[in-house]
């Protein structure tokens, strides 16, 4: 458990604003709010293609058919009978499926690897007829928390960086941190590729070079590039929390899928 002696999180006050209240002459639903199908971006999101306003992307560059015929207009709706076309092959609404693992070492974070090395994936193969892939990635050497699912929107929501989903990691190093360092780790840290904030930093107790930190940054390597600018090498990495979930009662390359209640507080998130 992170203790919080060293936080670099501040706090934030809501405003509210203080409009006068209206009242409208209740009108009868429109038509448009009753229409039949589904909207082609929702279609092509549960397909696990990618998310909403990516689709909506995909639809306005005109590599969207429906029924045979080019469609770039957004709105448009899906009847049940018609045939959904992208990159050549026909888009199904699958069901949606949502796997976590304890993601054990020497195993790629990708759905297929060019060098025929181990994936994550042939850890969950035969779990689902459904095909799910990993919501970001984890080193080859990385253990820990996993998410896999066929939700392009939640996937895509869950790793964005203005809200990418709340991270904790606890990190064995080669050598005893000082105190100076943990306090400049806590004020974030400039990287190459951008600024890294983090939530909050410190010592797992009785010990002085294990480490606990909470993160939102979805950047490549972060964790290890944070220690190494400060002259540590990361020699054990497990990510204990992503979005919440964790990896009780799991064991390292098991998984299960998530219960209902899980899923509705991702959906809330």
């Amino acid at each position: 458990m992170i203790k919080k002696s060293v936080s670099s999180k501040s706090s934030e006050r809501s405003k509210f604003g203080k409009d006068k209240p209206f009242f409208r002459k209740k009108s009868a639903p429109s038509k448009t709010s009753t229409a039949a199908g589904v909207r082609l971006n929702k279609y092509i999101a549960n397909a696990g293609i990618c998310s909403r306003r990516e689709a909506d992307t995909l639809i306005a560059s005109g590599v969207v058919r429906i029924n045979g015929e080019i469609v770039t207009q957004l709105g448009t709706r899906v009847l049940p009978t018609d045939k959904v076309e992208f990159g050549g092959e026909t888009l199904v609404s699958e069901k949606k499926v949502y796997l976590l693992m304890n993601k054990p070492k020497g195993y790629i974070t990708t759905t297929d690897d060019p060098q025929e090395r181990k994936t994550v994936m042939h850890l969950i193969g035969g779990a689902c007829k459904e095909r799910i892939y990993p919501v970001g990635r984890l080193d080859r050497q990385t253990t820990g928390v996993l998410l896999f699912t066929n939700d392009g929107e939640m996937a895509k929501k869950l790793t964005h960086p203005s809200h990418g989903a709340r991270k904790i990691y606890h990190v064995k190093l080669d050598k005893n941190i000082t105190k100076r360092d943990l306090q400049d780790i806590a004020k974030g840290v400039e990287l190459e590729d951008g600024f890294v904030h983090v939530d909050e930093v410190n010592l797992i107790q009785g010990t002085k070079d294990e480490i606990g930190i909470q993160l939102h940054s979805g950047m490549n390597r972060v964790v290890r590039r944070i220690f190494e600018k400060f002259e540590y090498t990361v020699t054990k990495l497990d990510r204990v929390l992503f979005a919440e979930l964790t990896k009780k009662d799991l064991s390292r390359g098991h998984w299960r899928f998530l219960t209902d209640k899980e899923i509705s507080f991702l959906k809330m998130k």
